[in-house]
């Protein structure tokens, strides 16, 4: 590729590239716009029956690190009394690749009751597990956990879905992922952007299930 020869070629490339860029950072802006003041820390979480926990994926099994750190806040927000309930909904499109299974798993080792934990196994991206945490689990408000970089635009996506989402932004190190994390973002942020304007049904959507009603029934505590 070569650069125009003239100056009003160059200016014309600067001018295309700066709208490029704009239009890239609009979807952006919307999310942080649409989650406002609604992210903070375990702290800072509002009392909740339900934690909505979006998967990170496994390695030989198990959670990453990335995941056990959101699934460790989870269980924190449980044991401080400010959620009943955890969800955890990730991908098991596969059978050798189960990711809420791990999820409960990990949760139930760090003092989480069985009782109250529900499994959404086909929250294959952020958009399907907010629309099935609200159309076939029936979740209406909700603390939202996962790594800072993905929390907005888990929020933002929730409250499209219809529900009164609060994120808890889980802290990392800067390391490679965490910045892999925070560009993937800006790619992913036009693609929430679409979801929620034309809000299109879940990969899979399925009958409603009753369980969050019957943890929130159940008196394990």
């Amino acid at each position: 590729m070569r650069l125009p020869r003239t100056r009003r070629g160059r200016r014309r490339l600067v001018q295309g590239t700066v709208a490029v860029c704009v239009l890239a950072l609009v979807p952006a802006t919307w999310m942080r716009l649409e989650s406002g003041d609604r992210v903070g820390a375990v702290a800072d979480a509002p009392a909740r029956e339900v934690a909505v926990v979006f998967g990170a994926g496994l390695w030989k099994g198990r959670p990453t690190p990335y995941l056990a750190h959101r699934l460790d806040a989870a269980a924190e927000l449980y044991r401080a009394g400010k959620v009943r309930v955890v969800l955890v909904t990730g991908d098991n499109s596969r059978a050798e690749y189960d990711e809420p299974d791990a999820m409960r798993t990990y949760l139930t080792g760090h003092g989480v009751p069985d009782e109250r934990i529900v499994s959404d196994y086909a929250g294959f991206d952020s958009w399907d597990s907010c629309v099935r945490a609200k159309k076939i689990f029936g979740v209406d408000r909700a603390v939202l956990v996962s790594q800072g970089f993905h929390i907005h635009r888990a929020v933002a996506l929730c409250r499209s879905a219809g529900i009164d989402a609060y994120g808890v932004g889980v802290d990392e190190r800067r390391d490679a992922t965490w910045y892999y994390g925070g560009v993937r973002e800006l790619a992913a942020s036009g693609k929430a952007a679409l979801d929620a304007l034309l809000r299109p049904d879940p990969h899979f959507l399925g009958p409603e299930e009753p369980g969050v009603a019957e943890a929130l029934a159940s008196g394990v505590r």
